[in-house]
């Protein structure tokens, strides 16, 4: 997909910190992330579990309150907003969540389901949003019978369709998607990215999409976060992430994905690295990949790498990604 090209971002993040407080100590999930989105763009957010992703994303709609940093909405500032004031901002920004079962109610049928963010903020009179259901349910595959159904008589694809015929229902710009395929079937899986990437078209939607999945991720963004530890660590269009990964744990998720034919060279061959993701209540000191980087060295430690631009749109956080004075980049 060509990505496109906008000066303003819609939506844009500075220095965003979501802490927690639990009885082991504060729970650093997200700990000063800054990203732009931009009209029509699909940006992928990835890593392993337990990085924040999806804390970051439930920040940005307002399902967990922001510690410090701000969230602009098309220039206007939306973090620490109470719920009267975030509302009308709400529908311009909708989600799509992981579990298709989780998050729909069991208890509507499916039709009062995709209806309620009309009826909530008052959209239309009663057939006009009848009217709208059954056009929203169409659109995403499911046939206008279907609405009188429940949750539980439906695939886990169809559910997932479901909740996508939900968010567009206020016709939002933005739609945070929280791993939206990952509970899928992979046949399943290319049906749902396909179709959120022709919305995409006749919409305009603007997607931040969270996934562990980097096939899939390839796929759809435009532009790509990688995120450890709460932390993004490289950013960067698609491309150039694909074809030069800079920073080590970058490296070393590429690696990590499976390639089809045993035949086929593996993108990178760089062995993953060991260990588990340490605890986000007591986070390295320093860069925060170092105990699990290969290269690490002194200074990894005493000092936290800035995320600094190394190549046009590309930017790293990491002490050994090196700029030469003749455009040339050193990576570890």
């Amino acid at each position: 997909m060509s990505a496109p090209d906008n000066n303003r971002p819609l939506l844009s993040i500075a220095g965003l910190v979501v802490h927690f407080q639990t009885p082991q100590g504060t729970v650093r999930a997200v700990d000063g992330v800054s990203l732009d989105l931009y009209k029509g763009e699909t940006l992928g957010l990835v890593g392993e579990s337990g990085c924040g992703k999806s804390t970051l994303g439930k920040a940005i709609v307002g399902l967990v309150k922001s510690t410090e940093g701000s969230i602009q909405l098309d220039g206007n500032e939306i973090s620490g907003l109470g719920r009267r004031e975030l509302r009308r901002h709400r529908a311009r920004l909708q989600m799509i969540f992981q579990d298709p079962y989780a998050s729909l109610n069991p208890r509507l049928p499916v039709g009062k389901i995709i209806e309620e963010p009309l009826s909530v903020h008052g959209v239309g009179k009663k057939a006009e949003r009848r009217a709208a259901v059954i056009r929203l349910a169409e659109r995403v595959g499911l046939r206008p019978e279907m609405l009188t159904r429940h949750p539980h008589e439906f695939s886990g694809g169809q559910r997932q369709r479901i909740g996508i015929a939900r968010a567009l229902a206020l016709n939002p710009e933005i739609i945070i998607c929280d791993e939206p395929v990952s509970a899928l079937d992979v046949s399943v899986q290319a049906q749902v990215v396909n179709l959120l990437g022709d919305l995409q078209r006749e919409r305009g939607l603007s997607y931040l999409f969270i996934s562990h999945d980097l096939s899939v991720v390839q796929h759809l963004a435009h532009r790509v976060a990688v995120m450890y530890l709460g932390k993004i660590v490289e950013q960067a269009r698609r491309r150039s992430l694909w074809v030069r990964p800079f920073h080590p744990y970058t490296r070393a998720l590429l690696a990590a994905v499976p390639v089809p034919d045993p035949a086929q060279p593996k993108l990178i061959d760089e062995a993953m690295t060991d260990g588990e993701i340490p605890s986000p209540i007591d986070p390295p000191s320093g860069c925060r990949f170092r105990t699990r980087c290969p290269y690490a060295q002194a200074i990894c430690a005493e000092r936290e790498p800035p995320l600094r631009e190394v190549v046009e749109g590309h930017f790293v956080a990491c002490h050994l990604v090196e700029r030469k004075p003749d455009g040339t980049v050193v990576a570890p």
